[in-house]
C-alpha cells in the first residue's frame, strides 16, 4: 500500500525521549531521561476520594459534554494561584488545555505559517520544538547563558531576520538547562517584544518547584500590551495522568485558542477538570508541592555531589535552583549519542542534548532528570554514567 501523505509529515519525528523512554521500561534500567514526577509523592488516597465526591454529586454533568474553554470553578481556582507569578488575571482570560503541550501545539496553529521564523533559547524544549515544526517554520536559536537569553543577541537576530512571528522561551528552570532568567532579562525581554512588536510565549511548567529563594515575577507580570502568552500545567505538581494545562492570554488572543482548540477536541475532559477542582476545594495543593520540593532538593543534592565526586575533570554541569533537570556539558570530542548507547548497555539512561538545538550541533551535551530516581539509584547511576564517561575519554 502506497499512500500518499501530507508534506508536514516529512519533517515530523518520533520524539527522541519517547524512544528512549521505551529502553528504560526495563526495571533494571536506571532512566535519568524522562522529565518524570516522582510516582510514590501522586495523593492517589486523596485523589480517589475526591473522584467519589464528584461522582456522587455531580456524575451526569462529569460525564457530559462542557465549555470549550474549561470548569469555570476550576479556572477561578488558577486565577489565584497566579497571584504567585506576579500575575493580576481574570477567568475569562484561561483556557483549559490538555496539558500544556497543547497549548503548544494551538500556539503553532494561531500563530505559524510555514516559512514562519520561531525564536528560542539555545537549547530550547525538544517538546516544543517537536510541536511547532508541524506547522513548518524555520527556528532561530538565540545564545543563552547562565541569566537566560542574552538580549543584545536577540535584538541584533530581531533588526536582521524576517517574518519572526513568535518569542519562546521557558524562564523558570529551563527544559533542558536548568537555567532560571533574571528579573533584568526578564524585562528587557518586554521591552525588546514591544518595541518589534513580537508576541511571546512563556512556558513555565517548573516555576513552583524552587527549592530556595523566592519566586521571581513572569514575564507576562511586566506585560503592558497584552502580548505574552502563558502557559502552565498541574502535570509538575499534582499528576501528569491528568493532563490538565492551562493557556492565560489577553481576550482577544484567548478568544483565537478557543477557537483552534474547539477544532481539535471541543473540550479538555470534565471529569478530569471537576476531580482535580475537588481535590482544590478538600486539600491544601500548596502543602504537597512543599513535600515534591523537599524530595526533589535532597534528589538534586545527592545527584550533584555525586556528580562532583565521579565525573572527571572537563565535565561541566548547571547547578540549578529548581525543576527537574540539571545540563551537562562534556569534551567538545565527546558525542553524547554515542554515549548514551554504551551507557544503556550500563543500564542507564539520559537524553543527548543535540535535540534540543533545532538547527543542530552541540552533540556533546546531554540532559539529566533528578527527580524520578530514588536516592539510591542516583548514587548508583551516576557512577556508572561516570564510568562510561571514563571510558570514551
Amino acid at each position: 500500500m502506497n499512500l500518499n501523505f501530507s508534506k508536514r509529515m516529512d519533517r515530523i519525528k518520533a520524539s527522541e525521549i519517547r524512544e528512549i523512554l521505551k529502553l528504560t521500561e526495563n526495571p533494571e534500567v536506571i532512566s535519568f531521561a524522562g522529565g518524570l514526577p516522582a510516582p510514590e509523592l501522586f495523593p492517589v488516597e486523596k485523589i480517589k476520594q475526591a473522584s467519589i465526591e464528584v461522582l456522587d454529586e455531580l456524575g451526569t454533568k462529569a460525564l457530559q459534554y462542557s465549555t470549550t474553554e474549561g470548569y469555570l470553578p476550576l479556572r477561578e481556582k488558577i486565577v489565584k494561584r497566579m497571584d504567585k507569578f506576579g500575575i493580576e488575571a481574570d477567568a475569562e482570560n484561561i483556557l483549559i488545555t490538555s496539558g500544556s503541550q497543547q497549548g503548544l501545539d494551538l500556539t503553532g496553529k494561531v500563530f505559524l505559517d510555514p516559512g514562519d521564523v520561531v525564536l528560542c533559547e539555545s537549547p530550547s524544549y525538544l517538546g516544543a520544538l517537536g510541536a511547532f515544526k508541524q506547522y513548518q517554520p524555520t527556528f532561530v536559536e538565540v545564545p543563552t547563558d547562565d541569566s537566560g537569553m542574552i538580549m543584545k543577541d536577540l535584538e541584533e537576530i530581531i533588526k536582521t531576520t524576517d517574518r519572526i512571528k513568535v518569542i519562546y522561551v521557558v524562564p523558570d528552570f529551563q527544559n533542558p538547562s536548568g537555567r532560571t532568567w533574571t528579573v533584568e532579562r526578564r524585562k528587557k525581554l518586554i521591552e525588546i517584544a514591544n518595541k518589534y512588536n513580537l508576541p511571546i510565549v512563556e512556558d513555565n511548567p517548573y516555576g513552583e518547584l524552587r527549592f530556595e529563594g523566592e519566586i521571581p515575577p513572569s514575564v507576562k507580570s511586566f506585560d503592558t500590551e497584552g502580548r505574552v502568552v502563558f502557559l502552565g500545567t498541574f502535570s509538575k505538581t499534582f499528576c501528569p495522568g491528568f493532563r490538565l494545562g492551562w493557556t492565560f492570554a489577553d481576550k482577544a488572543v484567548i478568544n483565537k485558542y478557543i477557537l483552534v482548540k474547539q477544532g481539535v477536541d471541543l473540550q479538555t475532559s470534565t471529569i478530569s477538570q471537576m476531580q482535580l477542582n475537588r481535590f482544590l476545594e478538600k486539600y491544601d495543593l500548596d502543602e504537597h508541592i512543599k513535600k515534591i520540593i523537599d524530595v526533589y532538593r535532597r534528589r538534586r543534592n545527592l545527584m550533584l555531589k555525586t556528580m562532583e565526586e565521579e565525573f572527571p575533570a572537563g565535565v561541566d554541569f548547571t547547578k540549578p535552583e529548581g525543576g527537574l533537570f540539571t545540563w551537562v556539558t562534556l569534551p567538545e570530542h565527546i558525542n553524547a549519542r554515542e554515549l548514551a548507547k554504551l551507557a544503556i548497555e550500563k543500564k542507564v539512561a539520559f537524553v543527548p542534548g543535540g535535540s534540543f538545538f533545532p538547527n543542530g550541533g552541540n552533540e556533546n551535551t546531554m540532559r539529566i532528570n533528578y527527580s524520578n530516581m530514588d536516592e539510591e539509584r542516583i548514587v548508583v547511576g551516576i557512577k556508572r554514567l561516570a564510568e562510561t564517561i571514563k571510558e570514551m575519554l
